[in-house]
């Protein structure tokens, strides 16, 4: 935003008036002819441009346009198959990291099932910072992952590797994931748009928030039937937990943009003892649910053992969610 100053404006008393409405002035900038531009940065409340005409010495306001207006237009809402994602009615995603085998997934399906959970993630293509760590069961790991949230009543949430894979994925998915380390892959995005159905879209690790969101406008301008953004961290300086939560984002997105936005705190702190208090933290910036992973036996498990929780522990979380306003 640029607000222009009368001649006879007396700008420290211009910038204080903004200041009282939550604008940050970064700069004052004197144009040949004279014109007194105040640029108001970023990190500034969103306020409507007409409130500031309104300051007493300010000539005008201009504000660019958006360059994600049908994220803009999205809504603080998602119906996935009759649920209903947003801050009103938060949800559970829960799940193991990754779709270990057959009897492993039906297994955790129904302990899910039986605390409430209704979204069932889990990985069947594994994106892993090492080669030769295990990478998933791929389209066999798909069909045990539909079958057994068939069997419990659930709705699956999967993710996308590559353009290859979006077929296969929406064939089984009802969410389709994109995650942290392909929020920029343009093409994927293209690709999942086109599949025309919900997309849970992770943030990625060193990611800006205009990023991010630009992302989700790839995603819908290409068809996709909404956008669930998931905060899961971003690389920070202190290795104390696996990544830097960030919840200032999380708020700015439900509340400002007015988006669902999920957390995963599984994957933001890397530490099984801190998921259930971030998870509560999150719900109280705004999150409209949180996706939590889950292993019955951590000890074996292939991927993020440490960070798993046991099933059964998510009655807790669902019954908090339940005060919040019904977790589904």
């Amino acid at each position: 935003m640029i607000v222009t100053l009368s001649r006879e404006a007396d700008v420290d008393s211009v910038k204080g008036e903004l200041a009282g409405l939550g604008l940050w002035v970064g700069s004052v900038e004197r144009s040949r002819s004279g014109d007194i531009h105040l640029v108001v940065g970023q990190a500034s409340t969103h306020v409507d441009p007409s409130l500031v005409e309104r300051v007493a010495g300010v000539s005008s306001v201009s504000a660019p346009a958006s360059s994600h207006p049908r994220v803009d237009a999205h809504g603080p809402r998602l119906d996935i198959g009759g649920i209903a994602i947003s801050p009103a009615s938060p949800v559970v995603v829960s799940g193991p990291c990754a779709v270990e085998s057959e009897e492993q997934i039906f297994r955790i399906a129904g302990k899910l099932a039986e605390v409430g959970v209704k979204l069932l993630r889990g990985g069947a293509y594994k994106p892993r910072t090492s080669p030769y760590a295990f990478q998933g069961h791929g389209r066999s790991a798909l069909a045990w992952l539909r079958a057994a949230a068939d069997r419990s009543g659930m709705k699956v949430v999967t993710e996308v590797l590559s353009e290859a894979d979006v077929e296969p994925v929406a064939e089984h998915a009802d969410v389709l994931q994109i995650g942290s380390r392909n929020m920029q892959a343009f093409s994927l995005l293209k690709a999942v748009g086109r599949a025309k159905k919900p997309v849970l879209l992770k943030r990625s690790m060193a990611a800006t928030v205009e990023e991010w969101l630009l992302a989700g406008e790839y995603l819908l301008s290409h068809g996709a039937a909404g956008v669930v953004f998931c905060e899961r961290g971003v690389r920070g300086f202190d290795p104390s937990t696996r990544n830097l939560l960030d919840l200032g984002a999380v708020a700015l997105l439900s509340h400002v943009y007015r988006l669902p936005v999920l957390v995963d705190p599984s994957h933001a702190t890397g530490r099984r003892e801190l998921v259930m208090p971030l998870a509560r933290a999150a719900l109280a910036a705004g999150a409209a649910g949180v996706m939590v992973e889950v292993h019955d036996d951590p000890a074996k498990a292939k991927s993020d053992g440490p960070q798993a929780l046991a099933p059964e522990s998510l009655a807790e979380l669902m019954a908090h969610m339940s005060q919040k306003g019904g977790a589904r």
